[in-house]
């Protein structure tokens, strides 16, 4: 068995701790990425340990095919309706929990998931908790049509909102743009801090083009930061508020 770095073991212990929240008979969204893996794979050994009967949608192809490699059966959202939990990652996580998501490129999957759940629990890593959303660059999703022109209309707008000379890539694979599974781009923004959160995710929904940015603002309840020790800590949206 191949040994894990201290990263995976805060991982694994954060996705540990997660599955502890999943209970028989629940609706879950299922997250995507490195921590998100993690989880799927200890879903799926206490659903066969102890015959959990859930219903669970995925967040990504990625997701889904891991998932029911392992035995999990995945449903279509549409089929399932509102979800009881969903369970993620997170790329940055600040103290009032608002995150940047989309490292993997599901970040549209991702936000219409747990935008649809009654609960939305992150996993982390200590690695990806931050004073202040930004170093870590955020995706946003673009059609293809015209993506030259919303890239633009992008760095227009990042002007307007004083976060000028901030370079946006777009993302590729292959030398080739990588596509989303919903066949869309991704535009990668460096943005180095993003100090307004809710008013740089609505100016960038608002530019014809942009499907959905990597912004998560309000929607995570509890987040568990894993570390190397195995330890888990919990932060709760009410303890930011306090």
């Amino acid at each position: 068995m191949t040994e894990l770095s201290p990263s995976d073991i805060a991982k694994d212990a954060a996705a540990a701790a997660a599955v502890k929240l999943v209970e028989n008979g629940m609706r879950l969204g299922l997250g995507t990425g490195s921590t998100a893996a993690f989880m799927v794979r200890r879903l799926a050994e206490i659903v066969k340990q102890d015959g959990l009967q859930l219903r669970c949608a995925a967040t990504s192809q990625a997701t889904a095919d891991l998932a029911e490699s392992l035995g999990l059966k995945i449903e279509s959202l549409d089929d399932i309706g509102w979800l009881d939990l969903t369970i993620d990652g997170a790329d940055e996580l600040d103290p009032d929990l608002n995150l940047i998501k989309g490292g993997g490129a599901a970040l549209l999957r991702e936000k219409i998931v747990a935008s649809a759940s009654d609960r939305m629990v992150v996993m982390a890593d200590g690695s990806k908790v931050v004073e202040v959303l930004g170093a870590f660059h955020l995706p946003v999703e673009v059609i293809g049509f015209g993506w030259q022109t919303t890239q633009e209309l992008i760095s227009r707008t990042l002007d307007r909102l004083e976060l000028t000379d901030r370079p946006i890539l777009l993302r590729q694979r292959d030398e080739m743009p990588l596509l989303t599974d919903e066949g869309n781009y991704i535009l990668d923004l460096s943005l180095e801090a993003i100090p307004e959160p809710a008013r740089l995710s609505a100016a960038l929904n608002a530019i014809p083009g942009v499907v959905e940015n990597g912004l998560f603002l309000g929607l995570c309840d509890l987040a568990l930061v894993g570390k190397p020790d195995g330890e888990v800590v919990e932060l709760r949206a009410e303890d930011a508020e306090e």
